[in-house]
């Protein structure tokens, strides 16, 4: 067992990066930022101008905010930000929208009340600033790092906070904790179980969600359209089936905007969508204990949180990848498996899902959610049976944190210039 400081550390930073959200991340980031703006303004503004990194921007252009009965993009964002968002709600800033603050909303875009914009000459890829005016008011609140940290804030020419730093890491949030493969597996096996009782929580809501979406239809229903009899022809009514329905049916309704709170991860819905659900589809089919079902969640969760520290936040690398590698884990250890074999379906992962690229938050996200998580479970399968790919196959290493470390070199270093094309093909069609 770690020492107890250790695994209070550990703890505090799943609390991070574990929590909940409504709507796709990047753009509730932006109406975040937009609400805190306003409140050191004091007042409505009459101008909002938004600057972006091209990830955040990317990730924001086609997903449905909550709320808005189906509105698409950041303006919709931005404004209710402004109009009625609280910064005290964090990830959930817009829950109090209503049907009349939508329509203030749509006044407000079409007053031409904002201006949206690439940040140039910045090295944080998750990086949003507003400034919003009013007569001869103005102030600034900018996010950089993490979805929810500000590192300034300035009201009327005072600046209140200022953290910037002139090289600033995306993975700064989550590298105060040093975790290695071996130790995410020994806490999650080894804490007193009432220490991690609260994942519970990342099951209960994830869960919901799910199964909200599949009484509705959401996005592209991909994870209702699973349930239906002539899907069930060709794909079975197996395990694989509904973990494939339920985890694309929660993406569905949250890429859709609906108002439904997921529990994120990393700060992504959908990478706490893909920690959560297979697992707990999985060890509800084959009746694991509470505890067993405990221990794999903060597996699945924690592996996420490791590789995103040296991944970084946004990347061109699709996360789906990362995620759907900790519920492989998870599946991994419900199946009997111990270190080895998870270290197996790691390995197993990352020579298959590397390279899938990152085009953005969307309804079609819950193809790729649905591609990473049927990879996590035939990964699991092959682990159980000790196959994993070797270190003579491509970017494998025996190693499997060097494993890891090849992964994330490539999201985060080799795909830039892939990156920065998909902005180029998304912004001009």
């Amino acid at each position: 067992m770690l020492p107890k400081e250790e695994r209070q550390a550990i703890i505090d930073l799943i609390n991070r990066e574990v929590v909940p959200a409504i709507g796709c991340t990047e753009p509730i980031a932006v109406a975040l930022c937009a609400a805190r703006a306003t409140e050191l303004l004091g007042c409505e503004p009459e101008k909002v101008e938004v600057l972006l990194s091209a990830n955040v921007l990317k990730n924001a252009m086609g997903v449905g905010i909550p709320g808005t009965g189906g509105m698409i993009g950041l303006p919709i964002a931005v404004a209710l930000g402004s109009l009625i968002g609280k910064s005290a709600y964090k990830l959930e800033v817009l829950r109090d929208a209503t049907p009349e603050a939508v329509e203030r909303g749509k006044q407000f875009i079409a007053q031409e009340r904002i201006s949206i914009g690439l940040k140039e000459n910045i090295t944080e890829k998750l990086y949003i600033e507003i400034a919003v005016s009013a007569a001869d008011k103005r102030a600034v609140a900018i996010i950089a790092g993490g979805h929810t940290t500000f590192v300034y804030e300035e009201a009327d020419g005072k600046v209140l906070v200022d953290g910037r730093q002139p090289a600033a890491g995306e993975a700064a949030a989550t590298d105060d904790v040093p975790l290695t493969l071996r130790k995410v597996y020994d806490f999650a096996m080894t804490t007193p179980l009432e220490e991690l009782r609260f994942i519970l929580e990342a099951k209960r809501l994830n869960k919901a969600a799910a199964e909200a979406s599949l009484q509705g239809s959401y996005g592209h229903t991909l994870g209702r359209t699973l349930r239906g009899e002539r899907q069930r022809m060709v794909v079975g009514d197996t395990v694989l089936s509904r973990v494939l329905s339920y985890t694309a049916a929660a993406c569905d309704a949250r890429m859709a905007g609906a108002m439904i709170p997921v529990m994120s991860n990393s700060g992504s819905g959908n990478q706490g969508i893909t920690a959560t659900l297979p697992v707990v589809v999985y060890a509800e089919e084959v009746v694991a204990t509470e505890e067993q079902t405990i221990r794999a969640l903060i597996l699945s969760h924690l592996t996420v949180i490791y590789i995103k520290q040296s991944l970084g936040r946004l990347s061109a690398l699709c996360g789906c990848v990362v995620a759907a590698t900790g519920s492989s884990c998870g599946i991994t250890y419900l199946m009997g498996g111990h270190y080895e074999e998870i270290s197996f379906a790691v390995k197993n992962m990352i020579a298959n899902l590397t390279g899938m690229i990152c085009d953005g938050a969307k309804p079609s996200c819950a193809l790729k959610l649905a591609s990473g998580v049927s990879t996590a479970v035939l990964s699991a399968m092959l682990a159980m049976e000790h196959r994993c790919v070797t270190s003579v196959e491509g970017i494998i290493d025996d190693d499997v944190d060097r494993s890891i470390r090849n992964l994330t070199r490539i999201g985060r270093d080799g795909m830039n210039e892939t990156d920065k094309l998909i902005l180029n093909i998304m912004t001009s069609k």
